[in-house]
């Protein structure tokens, strides 16, 4: 019988929770003891779905690792700019970690973890979750069969609904890279960027070029009428495609977790509770046009790599459905899927054919983000929990599994982009 790995969690929000929720599946294999948190209703009702007691609820990450270790691991589910000063202290006390993306918000905190778990020894894994979908899995394995051949070029894209740039990117946590010190491209799209690293089996990148801009809501852009909050002095709410009423009344549990995370004194907030709430401080209650959001809605990346391939990442914000398609061209043929349907067809050559190519379609008949117990990220999200838990035991790693240096190349692949875009520039790569 595996040995049972036992975790705190070190930010009590959705994605920690999230992850959590293997040990509920899987108890004989992970079990949550504790949790540190500076909310106390967060670390009452963590403790109470896991069943600890007040010993084991720590004020913040600090507190924490003030103490002798009491865990094997950490779920280190902080904000962007918590990342990187939670987690050293917490290797440095000797605790492995699951550390949720990205894992830093520029390149001395990246060099600063990097040294510090080889110092260490600690394992540290980064929470790029699509690896683990099976969708990519299967697409990855074809690419390692070489039924294509040589990877020539890869293109992603990334289409982020109206109602989730909304709620993420413009409205909320991360809508304004001062405050959240993430750009758009490293909070939604480090994943992308991993992908292509992963997908092109570690050859490295060495050159990058971007593009992109806040085309759609810019202030200068804000309709005649409308006001600073949906459901107070709004004109033009009834007809706006990004109403706040629209968004979190009409639709209230889409995106409970990020908009009614300021009612979670209340054990159960009523609609009046949350019109009220989006009239007076709720931040999900301002105007599109008017909440000092100050990332690109829409960003284009060009890849260079070390063996003359290619490839390309275009994020769209603002589609009127939320969709990530691939397309991997090789030398013999070539793949081409639709995550959210996990649908993807494999092309190849046939000389013999009137055609000149044959095909055949896969359907994995997941679908997408919502796949129900096994966690969103078209299954991917406790596919990684399991891996990591596989890891601390001593076995060995799934083919999705990603290591640290990984993840390093691909969160300096984005820095890099960034200083390309706002310098209208090529950089270098220099990868791990």
């Amino acid at each position: 019988m595996e040995k049972q790995i036992t975790a705190i969690l070190v930010g009590a929000g959705h994605r920690a929770l999230l992850y959590a929720s293997y040990a509920k599946i899987h108890p004989e294999m992970l079990k949550i003891v504790g949790v540190a948190d500076p909310d106390p209703i967060r670390r009452r009702k963590t403790a109470e779905a896991f069943g600890f007691g007040p010993e084991m609820c720590f004020e913040s990450a600090e507190a924490l690792a003030a103490q002798e270790k009491c865990a094997d691991a950490v779920i280190n589910g902080t904000m962007d700019t918590q990342h990187v000063p939670t987690s050293i202290p917490l290797l440095r006390r000797g605790y492995d970690m699951l550390l949720e993306k990205p894992f830093c918000v520029n390149e001395d905190e990246m060099w600063r973890l990097y040294e510090v778990s080889r110092e260490t020894r600690r394992t540290v894994m980064i929470c790029h979750v699509l690896r683990y979908a099976p969708f990519y899995a299967a697409i990855k394995r074809l690419l390692i069969s070489g039924c294509i051949g040589e990877v020539l070029n890869i293109q992603c894209t990334e289409h982020v609904s109206y109602h989730h740039l909304a709620v993420s990117f413009i409205r909320g946590k991360w809508g304004n890279e001062e405050t959240c010190g993430a750009p758009m491209l490293l909070a939604k799209c480090c994943h992308d960027i991993d992908l292509i690293l992963w997908l092109k089996s570690g050859v490295k990148p060495t050159q990058v070029a971007s593009f992109g801009s806040d085309f759609q809501f810019d202030p200068a852009k804000k309709p005649a009428g409308a006001g600073k909050r949906c459901l107070l002095d709004c004109a033009i709410e009834p007809q706006c495609l990004y109403s706040a009423k629209k968004h979190y009344i009409d639709h209230p549990d889409r995106w409970a977790f990020y908009v009614w995370d300021c009612l979670e004194h209340l054990d159960h907030p009523t609609i009046e509770d949350k019109i009220t709430s989006l009239k007076t401080d709720n931040i999900h209650g301002r105007c599109v046009w008017d909440c000092d959001h100050t990332v690109v809605d829409h960003q284009s990346v060009l890849l260079h790599f070390a063996d003359g391939a290619t490839a390309t990442l275009n994020m769209i914000g603002g589609t009127a459905k939320p969709e990530r398609n691939i397309h991997i061209i090789g030398t013999k043929g070539e793949i081409k899927g639709i995550f959210d349907d996990s649908v993807y067809t494999i092309r190849s050559i046939d000389t013999a054919s009137e055609e000149g190519w044959q095909e055949k379609t896969v359907d994995l008949k997941i679908s997408g983000d919502k796949s129900g117990i096994t966690g969103s990220h078209g299954g991917g999200d406790l596919l990684l929990v399991e891996d990591f838990v596989r890891i601390l035991q001593g076995r060995a790693p799934s083919l999705s599994c990603t290591s640290l240096a990984d993840s390093v190349n691909g969160h300096l692949t984005v820095f890099r982009a960034e200083k390309a875009r706002k310098t209208s520039s090529v950089q270098p790569i220099d990868a791990v």
